[in-house]
């Protein structure tokens, strides 16, 4: 009892504070916008001082906030990668506060970073474990496919949003490059050291062969990047290597089946590991905030200790605001978050928040007839899927047949809401960047990067102190199979939509020298990691770890230096 109360507490103070944040950020815009008049611009801009590009490079070379905020209301936005505009934020309402407008953007990013998660793991991954039960996948498929796809899925949608703008591609390889490295560095490195003292040996022909696959990937990508231009069929089979990989995995589990897990079986592979665990999928990642949702999603839970408080309302009203919009329009049909109240309002909700992202006037869609009857069908397709929910569930449970609508719909609106906020945790970044006059590249290989794995991170280590030798093993297995995937269906699927969008035209990848070094470093651990463990037997140490953390250190502090502010 202890520990639940301890766990109540801890989940609900973290949720309190984000869900203050937001709040936080809300009345402080609200206030300066409707209190503190925007200053008259008296600075006049010559057309000389502004090229004819709409590029945020042109803030550099104006003066004061002033200016800057005058040449964002007579331009289109440059860095409009979300819904919100932060760099007009920035200088027209927080101009003569910008303590204020640091604060609130670092505030705003750490609430997006914990939505992004959030979603991810406590909407998106139930719902592919929930696939996974009713399309009856083995434990070797659905772990390099469902289960790869959930503990990556914020890799893979920050880099689709990166790639909407041609001047944000390089953000999505350096995101993408940063995660890999983190992982198969840090991770690893920190796995390695957490259980130097066991003497833990991971599978020779899994580690191997997973080790090899991502460095063909990594230089597969390389020669991209060297050639700059990729088209359809390349972007294709770019991420076709995926099913490649899926099929080499596949094989290798069936011949350990047969031999019967003699040798270098994978006994502690992935896919063994699984065995125990059924046709389900319950290693798709929580996170670190595994704990803190619970004191969202259960909030029955959370107030039968503090049914006869008085703090109760309280406490409801601040916890709402992050979790409610979620929860009235992502279908769920577990058995404990089951409430018909919120079925019926996400099947009459979600088709209306889609038919507004479609015909959304910030994606320029000003023609106000069509987008009223957008809206119209969206809203009477949402009545009818309503009134059916209302009618075909009960109050007791969910519902046991015609599975599949609600599982697909709760997987679309999850990843449409995923989608939603990498947009504008691309966004808030790359105006970041602009603002504190840091390349927004570093803040993808850095922020974006630690923001996305630090989950893996937490996942892997608990996982390998507390599993055992299999622990260890699915911990270290997982550190290179999420990176092949994050790579190949993350950055692959990016560009087969670039590359679509320009067909027949191929698209020119940005050469970004900076990017090659981190490649080089990444080969550099992997084979680092490859040959340490080969000559020591693959048992895990303090040398293998120690070294992984050091090369990836100064792969970072070398980019820092290089991307340090501009003079």
């Amino acid at each position: 009892m202890a520990v639940i109360t301890f766990c109540v507490s801890k989940s609900m103070g973290y949720t309190l504070f984000l869900n203050t944040s937001f709040l936080l950020v809300i009345c402080s815009f609200m206030f300066v916008h409707f209190h503190i008049p925007e200053v008259a611009v008296v600075t006049k801009i010559s057309a000389s001082d502004i090229s004819n590009e709409q590029e945020c490079e042109n803030l550099d070379n104006l003066g004061d906030y002033k200016a800057k905020c005058l040449y964002l209301k007579s331009n289109d936005p440059c860095a409009s990668q979300g819904y919100i505009d932060y760099l007009y934020l920035f200088y027209c309402k927080f101009g003569r506060f910008p303590s204020l407008g640091y604060t609130l953007l670092f505030l705003w990013l750490l609430v997006l970073f914990y939505l992004l998660a959030n979603t991810t793991s406590e909407y998106f991954c139930p719902s592919l474990e929930s696939l996974s039960k009713l399309l009856r996948l083995s434990p070797t498929i659905a772990g390099v496919t469902l289960l790869s796809l959930g503990n990556g899925a914020c890799d893979v949608f920050s880099s689709l949003v990166s790639f909407q703008g041609s001047g944000t591609r390089s953000i999505g390889f350096n995101t993408v490059l940063g995660g890999v490295s983190f992982v198969s560095c840090v991770v690893v490195g920190s796995v390695s050291i957490a259980t130097r003292k066991r003497g833990v040996q991971v599978v020779k022909s899994a580690f191997v062969r997973d080790v090899y696959f991502l460095l063909l990937v990594i230089l597969t990508l390389f020669g991209i990047l060297v050639y700059g231009r990729i088209n359809v069929l390349g972007a294709i089979g770019f991420t076709l290597m995926y099913a490649v990989y899926v099929v080499i995995v596949y094989v290798s589990s069936t011949r350990w089946k047969e031999g019967g897990g003699g040798g270098d079986a994978e006994s502690g592979s992935i896919s063994s590991c699984r065995n125990d665990l059924s046709l389900s999928v319950p290693l798709l990642k929580k996170g670190p905030i595994d704990c803190v949702e619970n004191g969202a999603q259960n909030i029955e839970t959370q107030y039968c200790y503090l049914r006869y408080s008085m703090c109760r309302v309280s406490l409801f009203i601040l916890e709402m605001p992050l979790y409610l919009p979620r929860r009235l329009t992502i279908p769920i049909v577990c058995e404990d978050r089951w409430s018909k109240v919120c079925a019926v309002s996400s099947a009459i909700l979600s088709p209306v928040l889609l038919s507004f992202l479609w015909r959304s006037p910030y994606n320029g869609n000003s023609d106000f007839s069509k987008n009223l009857i957008a809206y119209g069908i969206g809203l009477l397709v949402g009545i009818i899927f309503g009134v059916t929910a209302f009618f075909t569930t009960k109050m007791s449970g969910p519902p046991k047949k015609c599975l599949f609508p609600w599982l697909a719909g709760g997987f679309v609106m999850s990843v449409t809401w995923s989608y939603i906020i990498a947009q504008e945790l691309v966004g808030l970044l790359v105006s970041i960047g602009y603002i504190c006059r840091i390349s927004p590249s570093i803040l993808g290989l850095t922020v974006l990067a630690w923001g996305n794995s630090i989950g893996d991170l937490m996942t892997n280590l608990t996982m390998a102190l507390n599993g055992g030798p299999e622990g260890a093993q699915v911990a270290i297995s997982g550190c290179y199979a999420g990176p092949i995937f994050n790579t190949l269906i993350g950055l692959g699927l990016s560009l087969v939509t670039s590359t679509w969008s320009e067909y027949p035209q191929p698209v020119v990848i940005p050469r970004d020298p900076y990017l090659w070094e981190t490649m080089v470093f990444l080969v550099a651990g992997l084979v680092l990691a490859l040959v340490v463990l080969i000559k020591r037997e693959m048992k895990l140490d303090g040398l293998l770890g120690g070294g992984l953390l050091f090369v990836y250190f100064l792969s970072v502090f070398i980019r820092l230096i290089q991307g340090s502010p501009q003079q």
